[in-house]
């Protein structure tokens, strides 16, 4: 008779229940802090902001705005920038949309907005859904990090 049989049924029972624990099926739970607009030049915007996620992981998928019907999503890679389709949210992490970075751009705008106005965008998540966001307009040089 073999008495480790019923210790490893319950060593696997055990483990596969420890596994279940970490399941990303967890709901996203999303903030979104200190977004921000540089006052465009052109008929070109971007914007910044971070999300952050105390829940499961999710994606951001798109981006929409009245200001613009050409807002996309891009992110700078060795100096060069490019259009992506998504952002990953990770679970209990941030995603930081920044300068040099991931970012929002804004395409022939249908008004440029200036310094101290608030531009509202709506964050579209592959989970999550959509979240609406105002997002202020600062300087042209402005940069949170070098403040």
């Amino acid at each position: 008779m073999n008495h480790r049989t019923p210790l490893l049924g319950a060593l696997a029972l055990t483990t596969g229940l420890a596994l279940t624990g970490c399941s990303s099926d967890e709901a996203p739970a999303l903030e979104v802090t200190g977004a921000f607009m540089p006052q465009p030049v052109s008929d070109m915007a971007a914007g910044f902001l971070v999300v952050k996620n105390s829940g499961g992981s999710d994606r951001l998928t798109s981006v929409t705005s009245s200001l613009s019907d050409h807002v996309t999503i891009h992110e700078t890679k060795n100096q060069a920038m490019r259009m992506v389709s998504s952002f990953e949210v990770p679970a209990g992490g941030e995603l930081d949309l920044e300068r040099g970075g991931g970012h929002i751009m804004f395409a022939d705008l249908k008004k440029r907005p200036r310094q101290g106005d608030t531009v509202s965008v709506k964050l579209h998540f592959e989970k999550a859904g959509a979240i609406s966001v105002d997002v202020p307009v600062k300087e042209t040089t402005y940069n949170p990090k070098k403040q």
